[in-house]
């Protein structure tokens, strides 16, 4: 046995943050959070995000596009 370790392939692999978006958009993103200013205990602003992003094919019509 040597002293030096194995690395998988799959943690020496580069993904490009195009192929990353891609790979989320095809299946959808639905992100939550949420964000409270406070100064001494006291709420200030509070924020909830609730957002679910997704890719659309060219099939599926604008539900904005004018009747013709």
């Amino acid at each position: 046995m040597t002293g030096a370790t194995e690395v998988s392939p799959l943690a020496r692999r580069e993904l490009a943050l195009v192929d990353l978006l891609d790979r989320l958009l095809a299946g959808g993103v639905v992100i939550t959070g949420d964000v409270t200013l406070r100064i001494a205990d006291v709420d200030l602003v509070r924020i909830d995000l609730n957002a679910l992003i997704s890719s659309v094919g060219a099939q599926v019509r604008s539900p904005w596009e004018e009747a013709v």
